[in-house]
């Protein structure tokens, strides 16, 4: 028997299990996958690993070792699917709708009025805004940059969104 169990790794014995073995295995899989190309695709890939483990398989278990890696990788094909389904179902696709002119008009009237107000901000506040927002620093990271406490970055800010919230309500 460990003749048999040493020849599956010999080239001709494994040619030999390949045409015993690959056409009924593709029909096997072509049947549960309905797809040529991945039925291909899995065949080679259950030979690949009956030629990776050629010295753990015993000849008299080649066949059932073959369909077994067929049908595993059928079953993970389909869960794979039934995840990119899923994953598609959670991502709603934005209702785009063309943007008007006036929109356009009033987006850019918008953000010119923000950045004027931004420039209107005492330098502490503007430079504590602008770090916050634009180069995305945390309250920590600008504190430790400023070399000043958390607490005057929380009340820097705040002052600053207070004052560009009570001036951009009037533009609405």
């Amino acid at each position: 028997m460990n003749d048999e169990h040493q020849n599956i790794c010999r080239e001709e014995v494994f040619e030999r299990i390949y045409r015993m073995y690959a056409r009924d295995l593709r029909n096997f899989l072509l049947y549960k996958f309905q797809d040529v190309e991945t039925c291909n695709d899995i065949v080679q890939e259950c030979f690949v690993k009956l030629w990776e483990k050629c010295r753990e398989i015993r000849f008299d278990k080649v066949k059932s070792f073959l369909f077994t890696v067929g049908n595993n990788a059928f079953i993970n094909h389909k869960k794979h699917l039934q995840v990119v389904r899923k994953h598609h179902k959670q991502i709603k696709k934005p209702d785009i709708e063309p943007v008007s002119p006036e929109y356009v008009y009033i987006e850019e009237e918008y953000a010119r009025k923000l950045h004027r107000l931004i420039e209107q901000l005492p330098e502490k506040q503007k430079t504590v805004f602008m770090m916050s927002r634009i180069e995305k620093l945390t309250y920590n990271e600008i504190a430790e940059t400023l070399q000043i406490s958390v607490k005057a970055v929380e009340k820097r800010m705040s002052a600053a969104l207070r004052f560009l919230r009570t001036r951009l309500e009037y533009f609405r």
